[in-house]
Parts: C-alpha cells; structure tokens; sequence
C-alpha cells in the first residue's frame, strides 16, 4: 500500500465520517430522535463513535490496498463502487437523522448493503486482507439495518412523533 493512495482514502473517509458526524451531531439529542420507540438490542450512544471510527481506518486501508493492487478496469471499477460506497454510507445518516426519514433510511442502508457486498467481493479478489478488513464495516452495517427496520417497525403511526418514512 502507497501513502498517496492511503492519504486519498482517508481522506474520502473522513469526509464521509464528517457529513456523518453534522448529521448526527443534533440528530441524536433531539426530541424527535429521543421519542423514537427504540428496541432493546440498539446499543447505548456512546457505542457507535467507539465502533466507528476503527471501521473508518480499516475502510480507508481496505480501500488504499485494494487500489494499490489493481490496475486499468478493475481499479477504475473498484475506485467508482468505493465512491458510490461512501456516498451511501453519508446518505444514510443524511436520510435517518437530517431529514428524519427512517423509512427512507432503511430503503438506503438496504443499497448500501449491496455496496458493501459488491465492494468487498471486488477487494477479496485483489487482495485478501483488504477484503477481511471491509468484513466488520459489512457486518456492522446489516446490523445497522436491523436495527434501522427495528426502528421503523416500532414507530409506525407512533403516538404524536412527527414521523415521515
């Protein structure tokens, strides 16, 4: 893995984490959200910037390697999946906590999923370990979309909640 290659990653990462983070940054402390039904399994708030930001650094090395190792299509196919990716990965928290639209939120993540599935596919074949260490962010994702279902779920025709799906 080349530093140029590694520093353009991260720094397509921590775009992504900081339109997530002004997304999230009234989201969660706002009445609306505070008055979601939520289930019992969502992990406490503090849970997901701990979560997070490893699963940013090995999307940033994931995508360095698999970029490094690859050349002509294969990298221009993996190079416009990983954008499309991030883009994805900033929609959802755009969707759920900026526009406050859970149903819309879980439709997404539902593409993001595919993103992930397809990206980490591409990765494994160019590189092994870029592919294993996509693995987390793939997995705490369709966990993400449980509980975003969960939410949905929980909240249909919710007692006063200004609740747009």
């Amino acid at each position: 893995m080349r530093v140029p290659t590694l520093v353009k990653t991260a720094a397509a990462v921590t775009a992504t984490a900081a339109a997530g983070a002004v997304a999230t940054s009234t989201g969660t402390s706002s009445r609306w959200y505070r008055r979601l039904r939520k289930p019992a399994w969502q992990p406490p708030s503090a849970a997901f910037p701990v979560v997070w930001t490893p699963l940013y650094g090995l999307i940033a090395v994931a995508g360095a390697r698999a970029l490094d190792r690859s050349e002509g299509p294969e990298r221009a196919a993996f190079a416009r999946g990983y954008a499309l990716n991030l883009a994805l990965n900033a929609g959802w928290t755009a969707l759920f906590f900026g526009a406050r639209r859970p149903g819309a939120a879980l439709a997404e993540i539902a593409a993001l999923n595919a993103s992930n599935l397809v990206l980490l596919r591409r990765a494994a074949r160019t590189d092994r370990t870029a592919g294993a260490a996509l693995a987390p962010y793939v997995a705490w994702t369709l966990f993400a979309a449980a509980l975003n279902g969960a939410i949905v779920g929980l909240n249909r025709g919710g007692a006063g909640l200004r609740w747009r799906s």
